[in-house]
């Protein structure tokens, strides 16, 4: 979608500190971090959210580059959370499917609601 702003960032059209990538995703940090380590992982093409039926192909490359992420960031070995908001009541504000990686502290159960 040409307006979608994370369509623009994988498509290197907007500047992003971009952590990680490859054919499928590119990993990006967040510009409002919530935690120490944010970084946000998007697919390539579009899909709005998990309702577009996205192929398990791109799933599976999302949750491979946030283990990626994890890694590159240093919080794999002391745990990381991954979030995936679907729709605007689970507080999803950009409509590009996208995992949140966050990290490097500890974290609150509470802490639930990202965009």
């Amino acid at each position: 979608m040409p307006s979608c702003i994370f369509c623009m960032i994988a498509a290197g059209e907007v500047p992003a500190s971009v952590v990680y990538e490859d054919e499928t995703v590119v990993a990006f940090r967040d510009l409002s971090p919530q935690a120490p380590v944010h970084v946000l992982v998007v697919p390539r093409a579009h899909y709005s959210g998990l309702d577009d039926e996205v192929p398990a192909e791109t799933l599976a490359a999302m949750l491979a580059a946030a283990r990626h992420v994890a890694e590159a960031t240093g919080v794999a070995h002391s745990g990381y959370r991954v979030i995936l908001n679907t729709g605007p009541d689970a507080g999803q504000t950009v409509p590009h499917l996208h995992l949140h990686v966050l990290g490097g502290a500890a974290m609150s159960e509470g802490m639930v609601r990202l965009a």
